[in-house]
């Protein structure tokens, strides 16, 4: 069961759950029931227009994002969902911030429902900097099965790890 890195936190009778849908070489086929089909937001512009609508209508107030792109040297264990970053830096008299969003190049084969979830965990860290209550009611608030989602995302980045892509 310790090989299961990406969903160790959770409960034992999910734990046993995937476990027994690797031993059967059935971890493909529960995901691609759930999600039959990749997205088509393969690209960074694609994905900047994408994020920029999620964030106009959840959070038009926040600042703004200086960079949002797929990244092929995010590290999956320890930044399993993406990245985002916040630099501050004074110019002169002035304070310039920046905001960036990162997703993992793992990602543009993802569902859909995936990519998603991933967006809206990076937009909420606009407004909350730490995984804490108030980062997951807003995280539920852009999105009601968020939590769901993110077992599901576990779910397919352990499918990579041990079987490969779920789609040709």
């Amino acid at each position: 069961m310790n090989q299961l890195k990406y969903i160790n936190a959770y409960p034992e009778h999910l734990k046993n759950q995937i476990q027994t849908l690797i031993d059967q070489n059935k971890l493909s086929n529960y995901l691609l029931s759930r999600f039959p089909t990749p997205h088509d937001i393969n690209n960074d512009r694609a994905l900047r227009e994408y994020v920029g609508d999620i964030k106009n209508q959840y959070m038009k107030k926040s600042g703004s994002l200086s960079k949002i792109q797929y990244d092929n040297k995010i590290h999956l264990v320890n930044n399993a969902l993406g990245m985002h970053s916040y630099v501050s830096r004074v110019q002169g008299n002035k304070l310039k911030s920046k905001n960036e969003l990162r997703i993992s190049t793992v990602f543009k084969k993802a569902p859909f429902e995936l990519l998603n979830m991933i967006c809206v965990h990076e937009l909420a860290h606009l407004k909350e900097k730490e995984h804490n209550k108030a980062f997951y009611k807003l995280c539920q608030y852009m999105l009601s099965d968020y939590h769901q989602l993110e077992f599901d995302a576990r779910v397919y980045l352990t499918q990579l790890e041990f079987f490969g892509e779920i789609y040709e």
